[in-house]
């Protein structure tokens, strides 16, 4: 095809609306003879709008390209990080557990108060539960938990006292109350509308003496690196 007839297709292909990297396709020539070729060109409302869809469809594409791209790297890393973690030992589930309750445990100076572990993530809190359990040697019959959830959701009262029953393996007979938050703060959190269930508080009844293990524990921790 001579240059005269390319320029023609061209321009034709362009007050049809074609982008530039559509009419490339068809029209094989170097991209600045193709923008002074088509630089008088004028277009039509419609032909800029088919434009501006197509621009628009184009980005959207590259940014589920980007984003299926993260998400494949991060489950990657979350795999390999994953293989990491091999045997856990009883000691290592003791140490874990003085971990989790020095960072989300009742913070009350008062060490005759019985244990309280308050938290919003169920995967915590049953393993959380566990330590209780398979370390500390805590029945179930000593174990209780209560629900603290903004009132703006008391409609979803149910649904919510069956998920936390569900995740922590904890029965309904163990609930010793749901409390709710008043008034409407603003927030950046995620879990919210029907992805939020409020927190969970775990009690444990006649555990201040494990309670002030605990607190030793903690200490023993600080000082063997010298934190303190």
């Amino acid at each position: 095809m001579s240059k005269q007839k390319e320029k023609q297709k061209a321009i034709k292909l362009r007050k049809h609306g074609y982008s530039y990297s559509e009419i490339l396709k068809q029209v094989p020539v170097a991209k600045s003879t193709l923008s002074l070729w088509l630089q008088s060109v004028g277009l039509s409302k419609q032909q800029k709008q088919r434009l501006t869809k197509k621009k628009l469809e184009s980005a959207l594409r590259g940014a589920r390209r980007k984003r299926e791209q993260k998400i494949a790297l991060i489950n990657k890393l979350h795999r390999e990080a994953e293989k990491d973690i091999k045997k856990i030992t009883k000691r290592e589930l003791w140490l874990i557990g003085i971990m989790l309750y020095w960072a989300e445990g009742s913070k009350e100076k008062d060490t005759a108060a019985n244990i309280q572990f308050s938290n919003s993530d169920p995967v915590m809190i049953k393993l959380f539960l566990k330590w209780l359990i398979d370390i500390c040697n805590i029945g179930y019959n000593k174990i209780n938990f209560s629900i603290y959830i903004h009132e703006n959701h008391k409609h979803r009262l149910e649904k919510v006292i069956n998920y936390w029953v569900q995740k922590i393996g904890l029965s309904k007979k163990f609930l010793t109350g749901v409390y709710f938050k008043k008034g409407n703060p603003k927030t950046k959190r995620t879990n919210v509308g029907n992805n939020y269930y409020g927190v969970v508080r775990i009690r444990v009844r006649e555990s201040s003496d494990l309670n002030r293990k605990i607190v030793g524990w903690v200490h023993g921790v600080a000082k063997y690196y010298r934190v303190v």
